[in-house]
C-alpha cells in the first residue's frame, strides 16, 4: 500500500496554504498552531476532558511554544527521552516529568543538577536493575521500574515478576521512592485495530497480575504508564485500566502534531490532523516523469520507510528515496509535473524525527506566519554536566 495516499483525501491544499511563503527559505518546518490545538482538543475528549490522564511524551513537541500550549491546556504530566526536552518541560511549567530512557554516568549527573533547578517539579526515572538504584539515592528523583512488553529493548520483561519484585523491593531499601511501572507497548502496530487492541490487551493483563504481586509485597503501586500513539486506543478500551486504584497514564505524543503513520493508526472518526509540514521547493526535472525538491532525509526523515511522506493536495505523486537533499518525486502518466520553483507541503510519515531536523520552525495561524520560533528541545545539551563545564572553566 502507498502511504502517500492514505491522508490527501481530508487534506485540501487550500487547509495548508501559507500567506507569503515566497519570503520561507526551504525546506522549512511549519507548525500551525490552530490544528495543533486542535489535536491537543481531540486527545483530552477522548480522556473525558481529564488532561491528568495524558501523559505526552515530549520528543515529538520539541518546542517550548507548543509544550507551553499543552501547559495552558492543563497538560502539566511529561514523559521525555533527553536531558534537553527535560530542561525546557521543566522552563514550560510542567508539574511532572519521566525521564524514559536509561541513564548512567554524565546524563544522570545532570538530570539530578535539573532536579536541583526545579526543586517544585516532581522528576523521575525508569530503572530495570538494582545496580541503578543507588544513582538516585538521597536526589529527590523517584522512580518508575520498566517493564518490558515483548519489544526487546529495554526493560525487564513481563515475564519476570520475582525480578521486578526485588528491584522494587531494592528501590525501598535504598530510600528512592517507587512510583509505579512503565510499560511502553510500541510494537503492538497491526493495522487491523481489532487485533493490535486484542494483543495489546493481554499484554496489560500480564501488567496487572505484576502490579497485584507488588501490593501482596506491600510495595503499593502509584502509577502505571502506558502506550505511545499506536496503543492508545487499546489502552483507552482497557476496562482493568478503568477500574484500577492506581493512576493510569496514557504516553501518545505523535497525536500533537499528526504525521502519515499515526493517521493510519488511529480512527479516522477521531479528527486527528497533521499539523507539522515540511515546506518544500521543487528544484530539478531530472527525468519526463521525475521532478526533484529540496527535501532530502535531512529534512524529512526517511527512518520509517519510503514513501517516507506525502504531498498535500497530490495524491498522484510518489515520493522515492531520498538522498541528503533532494527528493525525487515521479508523476505518473497523465499528470502534471510542477514548475522548478513551485511550492510542495509535505507531511511527514514520520513527524517526530522530522521536527528534529530543524533548528527553527514557522509558526502559523491562519494561513499566516505568527512567528519564527526555535526547536527549543532539538538535539542535545553540551556533552558535558555542568560540574565538569565548571572544571574546564577553572
Amino acid at each position: 500500500m502507498n502511504m502517500a495516499n492514505i491522508l490527501l483525501p481530508a487534506l485540501p491544499l487550500a487547509d495548508y496554504h501559507i500567506d507569503s511563503i515566497e519570503s520561507a527559505i526551504t525546506p522549512a518546518l511549519a507548525i500551525y498552531l490552530d490544528l495543533v490545538d486542535a489535536n491537543i482538543r481531540t486527545t483530552l475528549r477522548l480522556l473525558n476532558g481529564d488532561p491528568d490522564r495524558w501523559r505526552p511524551h515530549v520528543k515529538t513537541a520539541k518546542l517550548a511554544a507548543v509544550m507551553s500550549r499543552l501547559v495552558e491546556s492543563g497538560v502539566t504530566n511529561f514523559k521525555c527521552a533527553t536531558t534537553l526536552e527535560l530542561l525546557t518541560a521543566c522552563e514550560v511549567g510542567a508539574r511532572d516529568v519521566l525521564v524514559a530512557y536509561s541513564n548512567h554516568g554524565a546524563r544522570a549527573v545532570r538530570i539530578k543538577e535539573i532536579a536541583a533547578m526545579f526543586p517544585k517539579v516532581r522528576i523521575s526515572v525508569v530503572v530495570e536493575a538494582l545496580d541503578e538504584v543507588s544513582t538516585w539515592r538521597h536526589s529527590g528523583i523517584s522512580a518508575f521500574i520498566d517493564v518490558d512488553p515483548g519489544m526487546n529493548r529495554t526493560g525487564i520483561s513481563q515475564d519476570c515478576e520475582e525480578d521486578i519484585v526485588r528491584l522494587a523491593q531494592g528501590l525501598q531499601t535504598e530510600g528512592v521512592p517507587f512510583r509505579g511501572l512503565h510499560y511502553y507497548d510500541g510494537h503492538h502496530r497491526n493495522a487491523n485495530l481489532s487485533e493490535r487492541e486484542q494483543a495489546a490487551h493481554h499484554g496489560y493483563d500480564h501488567l496487572l497480575r505484576i502490579v497485584g504481586a507488588l501490593q501482596q509485597h506491600g510495595l503499593p503501586v502509584e502509577e502505571v504508564i502506558t502506550a505511545g500513539t499506536p496503543a492508545f486506543p487499546a489502552s483507552l478500551t482497557y476496562s482493568g485500566f478503568q477500574r484500577a486504584e492506581f493512576k493510569h497514564r496514557m504516553s501518545p505524543g505523535t497525536v500533537v502534531y499528526g504525521d502519515m503513520s499515526s493517521l493510519a493508526q488511529l480512527p479516522q472518526e477521531w479528527g486527528y490532523q497533521p499539523a507539522a509540514l515540511v515546506v518544500s521547493t521543487v528544484v530539478s526535472h531530472p527525468q519526463a516523469d521525475v521532478f526533484t525538491c529540496d527535501a532530502g532525509h535531512k529534512s524529512v526523515s526517511a527512518d520509517a520507510g519510503i514513501p517516507n511522506c506525502s504531498v498535500v493536495g497530490h495524491p498522484e505523486f510518489e515520493p522515492l528515496h531520498p538522498s541528503e537533499e533532494h527528493l525525487p518525486v515521479r508523476v505518473p502518466s497523465g499528470s502534471a509535473r510542477p514548475s522548478r520553483g513551485n511550492i510542495l507541503y509535505l507531511v511527514p510519515r514520520h513527524v517526530c524525527p522530522t521536527v528534529n531536523n530543524f533548528d527553527h520552525a514557522l509558526i502559523i495561524r491562519d494561513h499566516r506566519i505568527v512567528e519564527v520560533a526555535p526547536v527549543t528541545a532539538r538535539g542535545r545539551e553540551v556533552p558535558l554536566a555542568e560540574n565538569f563545564q565548571q572544571q574546564l572553566r577553572t
